[in-house]
């Protein structure tokens, strides 16, 4: 291990390798994640919802289903996939996009989302180094991508990797990795704080719910990696591309103002972009605020 180590640190490259060689593999894992994780969800909610009040029925779900098992399937014929049909990107390629059995044609997603893991973690890779902030920010990448498709597909995002991202943020402060503890804390509690009044207020005013209590734990998990001071920008970049992309939306599907958007997505986006150029994005705003 030590050796590994040392050859990160004398030769960057290496590391830099590692970091995408890994996140691709990660990345494979990220499709399980995403496709059962809300699957596994559903199903412990019906299990509480049977011991509460139909005890004396049969119980849902005896099967085991969870981030391992059962193997990984063809959902169209049931075809177990081989080890050697999951290697990231490239099984993709070489099974020419089609199911080895029935030929039914394999989403693009499962190579974007291994290649997205990838590309991201490599650039967290190279803006920080050979250092503990490239791995801490290159597990941050593979948790906000996870929640990024799931609150995509579901429009949830589990406290299962809102609350583990939350914690790292706040161990990672201990030793002053992105920000001092206090400037974490501050970001956690303030930023979880601005999204619930801003829920209340709408919910009061509309009746109806603008967000979930998920997108406040991701802000809060956020802020813990960027402190108190990276929240306005993640408030502002996601708010903004949000409302962007909502209008090209509505404009496309004709749904008006009922359309429902995921949050979820554009607060990883602005965190992640944050997290790595909040000087940057801060001087730009200010300069062109003040012209």
């Amino acid at each position: 291990m030590q050796s590994i180590v040392d050859l990160c640190l004398s030769h960057p490259w290496f590391f830099y390798t590692l970091a995408g060689i890994v996140s691709l593999m990660v990345g494979s894992f990220l499709n399980v994640v995403i496709y059962r994780l809300p699957i596994m969800m559903e199903r412990d909610w019906q299990r509480e919802y049977h011991s509460y009040f139909t005890p004396n029925e049969a119980p849902p779900h005896t099967e085991r289903f969870d981030l391992v098992k059962p193997d990984s399937t063809c959902p169209q014929c049931g075809h177990k996939i081989r080890y050697w049909e999951n290697i990231p990107v490239i099984s993709y390629v070489l099974l020419g996009r089609r199911c080895s059995q029935c030929k039914t044609v394999i989403s693009f997603r499962y190579p974007a989302v291994e290649l997205i893991t990838a590309i991201m973690s490599v650039w967290i890779a190279v803006h920080f180094g050979p250092s503990l902030a490239a791995l801490t920010g290159i597990v941050l990448t593979w948790l906000l991508v996870a929640m990024t498709f799931i609150d995509l597909d579901k429009m949830i995002l589990p406290d299962q990797l809102t609350l583990p991202l939350l914690w790292i943020g706040l161990l990672a402060s201990t030793d002053t990795v992105f920000v001092t503890p206090t400037d974490a804390i501050l970001g956690a509690a303030i930023g979880y704080f601005i999204l619930w009044s801003i829920y209340w207020a709408f919910k009061l005013l509309t009746g109806k719910e603008g967000m979930g209590y998920g997108d406040f734990k991701l802000l809060a998990a956020l802020g813990a990696f960027t402190g108190w001071q990276g929240l306005l920008i993640i408030i502002l970049l996601s708010s903004f591309v949000g409302a962007a992309f909502g209008i090209v939306m509505m404009l496309r599907q004709k749904q008006g103002k009922d359309l429902a958007i995921p949050f979820g997505p554009y607060l990883a986006i602005a965190g992640w972009l944050t997290l790595l150029y909040q000087d940057i994005i801060t001087t730009t705003y200010f300069n062109w605020v003040l012209g």
